[in-house]
This record gives structure tokens, sequence and C-alpha cells, in this order.
């Protein structure tokens, strides 16, 4: 079992799974610094002054939580508009990487690895060898 498990872990597929999985962590990273911080904060100027993951509706005020501390009761509204423009940035990057794959493979698809057409040059070289070839010595 240990033996078919080393054969799985070091096929190719498996170890581009987990390099994808390392720069994907590391790419949201990026992206979720970018949002909060050069995105958001001038959009949140235009909604009022305020950063905009603090952006909320407060449905019921000073409710008593189960670790003794009182807080209100609210809809975040804020940071589930901060986590869609992070998925958004994210899905645009990645469509524009698939994009960019895919045009390089129908580029290399479409040539095709035919050697060139010989020139004339080398057309009546060929024609001079076959003709001392084919005359008796």
């Amino acid at each position: 079992m240990l033996k078919e498990f080393k054969e799985f872990a070091m096929r190719g597929n498996v170890i581009d799974l987990a390099v994808g999985v390392v720069i994907g962590a590391a790419f949201g990273k990026i992206v979720t610094s970018l949002v909060e911080d050069i995105i958001m904060p001038p959009l949140g100027l235009l909604v009022g002054g305020n950063h905009f993951s603090d952006l909320k509706v407060v449905l019921r005020e000073s409710v008593m939580g189960s670790d003794g501390k009182v807080s209100d009761v609210t809809l975040n509204y804020g940071a589930f508009l901060q986590n869609v423009v992070d998925f958004l940035i994210v899905a645009l990057a990645i469509f524009a990487v698939v994009k960019l794959i895919n045009k390089l493979k129908r580029k290399k698809a479409a040539s095709p690895n035919v050697p060139p057409a010989p020139t004339k040059e080398e057309v009546l070289l060929t024609e001079i060898r076959d003709a001392l070839r084919s005359k008796p010595l």
C-alpha cells in the first residue's frame, strides 16, 4: 500500500496540483491585500468616509453573547461586498491566465513541425547529385 501511495504521490499531476495550491494561496493573499488596501479605501471615501468593510445594518442592538460580551447583531454587507470584489478580481486573473494558455496551445497546434521547403539551390544540387549517381564511372 505504501508503494502504491508513493507512485500516486510522485505522479506529475499531484505535484502540479500541490504547486498550484501553494501559488494559489499566495495569490489569494496578494489579491486580498489589493482589494483591502488599494481598491476599497477610495470606494469607502466615495460611500461616506467609512472603511468599506465596516458598512453594516444593525438588526438588534446590545445583545449579550455566549462569551459574556455585549455586541450588536449586524448584517455586515460591506464585508460581503469586499469578498465579492476579491472573487471578481481572482476570477478575472484566472480567466486571463487560462485564455493565455489556450492561445499558446492553439498556436502550438496550428504550427506543426513540418520542415521548410528546400531552397532553389538545394533543389538544383539534389538534381546534380542524382544525375551524377546515374552516370556510369
